[in-house]
């Protein structure tokens, strides 16, 4: 594709006051000489649904938009999916404004798939406990039931949505044994690996999925919050001597595969994550 020169992006989503998006395409930009402009865009700060946000943005010239908590699932019934699997995920984190409208992707999926990779190598998740079955928990796991995990177990306050998530996990082609829990502790009981997908635990949402008596007997944990990097989830579970995956490790690698469809330029990831490191801490 020909250089842009130029692109307007934003992001869609609610406590994005202190996200590292607009930082990651900006410096991404730079790596190619392309100038970006990436708005946040907070529904209810500008006085609209998100429906209303949404459909304005090609108007306003967007080329694309990244869509966070808690409009993923939202987003997905407003876009054309090209991928059978994140059709039935029926979540998507990114949205690019084409000419015949607008598609859906959901680099979620593949960035928790990268950073599990980079940590724990060719190792099979284990029995998996998944807390919270919103946008970042339907990829997190679909991305498990990828990974080869022996159980995939949901537990949400909202059981309706463990249980819709759990037939959309039926509609493909897997080995991993799916359970809906009503209870958090029959989730965690015995678990390996202990994923956050709540917000619980974010800049807004002060607090944890889980007290750290409860991770005794589990291998690792992924938290999918990275404002602030260290949660208490991520602490207790340290202090407990697990394996910590951070949702940076997610922000990173999703935000590679979104950069390179934003622009169609893939980034330099060692040089990425250095800018953004001189960046937080100028």
């Amino acid at each position: 594709m020909g250089h842009p020169g130029h692109l307007k992006l934003g992001l869609i989503g609610d406590n994005i006051a202190q996200s590292k998006a607009p930082m990651l395409h900006r410096l991404a930009g730079e790596q190619h000489g392309i100038e970006v402009t990436y708005d946040r865009l907070v529904p209810n700060v500008l006085g609209q649904s998100f429906d209303g946000v949404f459909d304005a943005c090609p108007l306003q010239g967007y080329r694309g938009l990244n869509i966070t908590y808690p409009y993923k699932e939202k987003a997905a019934g407003k876009v054309k999916i090209g991928d059978p699997l994140v059709e039935a995920m029926g979540a998507v984190n990114t949205v690019l404004f084409e000419p015949k409208g607008a598609v859906g992707f959901n680099t979620d999926y593949t960035g928790f798939i990268d950073a599990y990779r980079v940590a724990r190598g060719e190792q099979p998740p284990g029995v998996t406990a998944v807390i919270g079955t919103g946008g970042v928990g339907r990829a997190l796991a679909f991305a498990l039931v990828a990974l080869g995990a022996r159980e995939v177990r949901l537990f949400d306050r909202d059981n309706s949505k463990a249980l819709r998530l759990a037939d959309d996990l039926a509609r493909i082609e897997h080995g991993s044994r799916v359970y809906v829990c009503d209870q958090v502790s029959d989730a965690i009981d015995g678990a390996t690996g202990l994923l956050n997908g709540t917000p619980i635990g974010m800049v807004g949402y002060d607090g944890t999925p889980l007290p750290r008596s409860d991770m005794t007997g589990a291998e690792w944990v992924f938290d999918a919050i990275y404002t602030p990097l260290e949660t208490e989830f991520l602490r207790d579970a340290r202090g407990e001597g697990l394996q910590c995956i951070n949702g940076y490790e997610l922000f990173i690698h999703q935000g590679l595969a979104c950069w390179k469809l934003f622009s169609g330029f893939a980034a330099k990831e060692a040089d990425l994550r250095a800018s953004l490191a001189n960046a937080s801490q100028a």
